[in-house]
């Protein structure tokens, strides 16, 4: 393995959920399952223990709830210690209700004056951030909170490139946000402030729909609502990406086929840019493409995430670099997610490797 260190900058919050998949009016009043979760620090604590060294950089406030979150992810073998402490704003929070069946899972947003919101780019020593780092990962959803949000998200993106540090930027849209401009669409906003931030990227990831929803740019005899997708539609997708953003070594997308809230089929696309070839996984024993069946799910909030971090860490990996071989252990990584409860993918490297070379029975191992 290379000597690598890959940060992620952002918001992480405090998640509270129903257990099970209750409704909150059947929760409330009662107990909530407390945890912490954000898509750039689910990347650094994924990164971490798949083996890999990880940095996590951000703003929270100086109270005893920050300081938790902060000893968690240290736990988890990530480095906090470059995190700004401030006197102002608070933590945000993110209330996830579990779907079931035909029932969709639900976010309700309580973000509002948290501290990464509130805090201008001036507030952080991007040099002494990003010391050390090989590989900045940032997301869509930091700079969709406010002006001020959007232009650190930018400034510590420009300090990497000048550094010459390897970017990835993950799309990421969400349209219960991208409010902070008043008179303006949505869409419309996060396609001028993404236009500013993935020309520095290095590797661009979305989901099946995130290039459509920023960028106008969709895969033709696709129905995301009905989960149909034409899967080699989105090779065009990444190439029209390419061709955007001319810096990017590699289009990275997942491929969601949603049945259900509890049934979902999983796979993923790596376009490399240079070769102009795209690498689909999982593939049968006929090399065709053969998503995960995933049933019974247990949590997919994160998954985008944990594919993130499998990517990343297989990129930064001797044994998984080639791009073939990446996307394979980045969808095996990200589909294991999909069995554990919270933001953060508890899965090792022997565990997605073993999926790789096909053990999915779930067996115990003893």
């Amino acid at each position: 393995m290379k000597d690598f260190c890959i940060a992620g900058f952002g918001e992480v919050m405090l998640r509270l959920c129903p257990k099970g998949k209750k409704r909150f009016a059947q929760s409330l009043p009662g107990e909530l399952d407390a945890t912490f979760g954000g898509g750039e620090a689910n990347v650094c604590a994924s990164i971490a223990m798949l083996g890999g060294k990880s940095r996590y950089l951000t703003s929270l406030p100086d109270n005893p709830i920050a300081k938790a979150f902060a000893g968690q992810l240290a736990g988890l073998g990530s480095d906090v210690s470059r995190i700004l402490f401030a006197k102002t704003g608070r933590m945000g929070v993110y209330y996830a209700e579990h779907g079931s069946n035909m029932r969709g899972s639900n976010v309700i947003y309580d973000r509002e004056y948290s501290t990464i919101s509130m805090l201008g780019k001036d507030a952080y020593d991007f040099d002494y951030m990003l010391d050390g780092v090989t590989h900045l990962h940032l997301s869509g959803i930091t700079p969709s909170l406010t002006k001020n949000a959007y232009e650190a998200t930018l400034a510590i993106a420009e300090t990497a490139a000048a550094k010459g540090i390897t970017i990835s930027v993950d799309l990421n849209y969400r349209k219960k946000l991208w409010n902070w401009e008043p008179g303006t669409a949505k869409n419309e906003l996060a396609k001028r402030c993404m236009s500013k931030i993935v020309p520095l990227a290095d590797i661009i990831i979305g989901n099946e729909e995130d290039a459509s929803d920023v960028f106008g740019i969709k895969a033709e005899n696709t129905a995301i609502d009905k989960g149909e997708l034409n899967i080699a539609g989105y090779r065009q997708v990444a190439e029209k990406l390419s061709a955007t953003f001319p810096k990017a070594k590699f289009v990275a997308i997942t491929l969601r086929e949603s049945y259900s809230a509890d049934h979902n089929n999983w796979g993923g696309m790596l376009y490399d840019c240079t070769a102009k070839q795209a690498h689909y996984a999982p593939l049968d024993s006929n090399g065709n493409y053969a998503p995960y069946e995933i049933r019974n799910i247990v949590d997919r909030f994160g998954g985008g995430d944990s594919f993130c971090a499998g990517l990343i860490f297989a990129l930064n990996t001797e044994e998984f670099a080639d791009p073939a071989t990446a996307i394979r252990f980045a969808v095996a990584s990200s589909a294991l997610k999909h069995t554990i409860n919270g933001d953060y993918n508890y899965s090792n490297r022997s565990e997605v490797e073993n999926l790789m070379k096909g053990s999915a029975s779930g067996r115990v191992q003893r």
